[in-house]
């Protein structure tokens, strides 16, 4: 419940309710252009998300269900969490990436196959980044 109200009052203020990969992308790097973005503030998120899709040099199966599509950065999602990318403005993105694959997922049914098992902590990551993020832009 938390991550459907956070999410939507993020999509709507900052993205001005238009939800994209890069939308999100654009809103991150936008915020280090003000100087407002301090990535050392999503490190557990990013050791998280991390740890969670990215294990002994391969991706996890948990990395395969976030249905990853074309225009949400593969590529650099990829590099982010295998730690080929340590880039702090291209970390917040990916992190921002997989919350708003968590999104998709989560309002577009994927997620209840399973009746949401094992998701707990990618809500509350989620969860805790979306707050950190809302306080940079709105200090």
């Amino acid at each position: 419940m938390h991550f459907s109200l956070l999410w939507s009052y993020f999509e709507a203020e900052a993205l001005h309710a238009n939800g994209s990969s890069n939308a999100v992308a654009a809103w991150i790097r936008d915020l280090n252009a003000q100087g407002r973005l301090n990535s050392s503030a999503f490190s557990t998120a990013l050791d998280y998300i991390k740890n969670r899709y990215y294990s002994q040099g391969n991706f996890t199966h948990h990395f395969h269900s976030l249905n990853l599509r074309p225009n949400d950065s593969p590529d650099l999602v990829k590099a982010v969490l295998s730690g080929a990318n340590p880039g702090p403005v291209d970390s917040v993105v990916a992190l921002f990436i997989v919350i708003y694959r968590f999104r998709n997922n989560y309002f577009h049914g994927p997620k209840w196959a399973y009746h949401l098992q094992d998701q707990l902590n990618n809500f509350n990551v989620a969860n805790d980044s979306l707050m950190i993020a809302m306080d940079m832009w709105r200090p």
